[in-house]
């Protein structure tokens, strides 16, 4: 595998490199583990022939024209979408041998630090437990080691709970982080047709559709790990094919009043990466997650 993923990321860089403006490249685990994803996101100009641009030989700078067409043979599951205005959002997966449905997991995930810093003071999880699927996003307190020191005792915390109700979860890491400079958290769980938000602090949830944002929820007023209210969870509905979105206040949460058709129709595994490629500050940590309820209530 890792000879793979060096191929994939080598690839998608150098057409990042040779014919799109604002590129970044992704690496990371899949969100739902079984593997990892390389994810290659642009602000333009598009891809206007992207079947012919995925077809070997095909090139438009000379070269063999190797690239997209030895990524789609190499990736055990590959997504791309293009447009014109927003780039193009390319996902390439390579999963365990012993698990290759895990590429095709309904689920993207991004958690990068705030420019010039080492340490990510946000944390991030999508876990699937007792056929519910239950996201989590963790803002430690400020920037650097001491924010993700938080973030990640949040985190392992929450993986000691997450088969407890959403307010007994916020409470548990409400305990655990009282050594700590705290946390924004906002977990979210999605069901057949409803959903479960519990936050406090400005960590927000959203629900879209390929048409139009349905719901926009953030947190109670409270520092996690110092002081907070009693935890309350709401409930909304989910329609069928509604993604789940939590992310960060490192996302401007503006990018909910008129998203274009382009990202709403996006699948979870591309539209996490677009939120945080076009819409994140760079001057603070960023975690965005993007799913579908678990398969078994789909």
């Amino acid at each position: 595998m890792p000879d793979q993923a060096a191929v994939l990321a080598s690839e998608l860089a150098s057409n990042l490199d040779k014919h799109a403006r604002g590129g970044t490249l992704y690496i990371r685990p899949l969100p739902l583990g079984g593997g990892l994803e390389i994810l290659a996101a642009d602000r333009g100009p598009g891809m206007p022939e992207i079947e012919r641009c995925l077809t070997d030989g095909y090139t438009t700078t000379g070269t063999m024209g190797a690239g997209l067409g030895a990524v789609t043979r190499i990736a055990t599951h590959f997504t791309i979408r293009t447009d014109a205005e927003m780039g193009t959002l390319a996902c390439a997966r390579l999963a365990l041998p012993e698990q290759p449905q895990a590429a095709r997991q309904p689920a993207g995930l991004i958690c990068v630090p705030a420019d010039r810093e080492q340490h990510c003071g946000d944390a991030c999880a999508i876990i699937d437990a007792d056929r519910t699927r239950t996201m989590i996003v963790i803002d430690g307190l400020g920037h650097g080691p001491h924010a993700a020191e938080a973030a990640q005792t949040a985190l392992r915390s929450f993986h000691a709970v997450v088969d407890r109700p959403l307010t007994h979860i916020l409470t548990a890491l409400h305990r655990s982080l009282r050594r700590t400079r705290g946390a924004a958290v906002g977990i979210l769980r999605l069901g057949a047709e409803k959903a479960e938000y519990c936050g406090i602090g400005n960590v927000r949830a959203v629900a879209i559709s390929p048409h139009q944002v349905h719901h926009r929820l953030t947190g109670q007023p409270g520092v996690v790990g110092w002081n907070i209210p009693a935890p309350q969870s709401h409930r909304f509905p989910l329609a069928p094919g509604t993604t789940a979105v939590l992310h960060s206040d490192g996302i401007d949460s503006r990018w909910t009043h008129v998203p274009p058709h382009f990202l709403l129709r996006l699948p979870p595994s591309l539209l996490a990466g677009a939120v945080a490629h076009h819409h994140r500050s760079t001057r603070d940590d960023a975690a965005v997650l993007a799913a579908l309820p678990h398969p078994r209530h789909s």
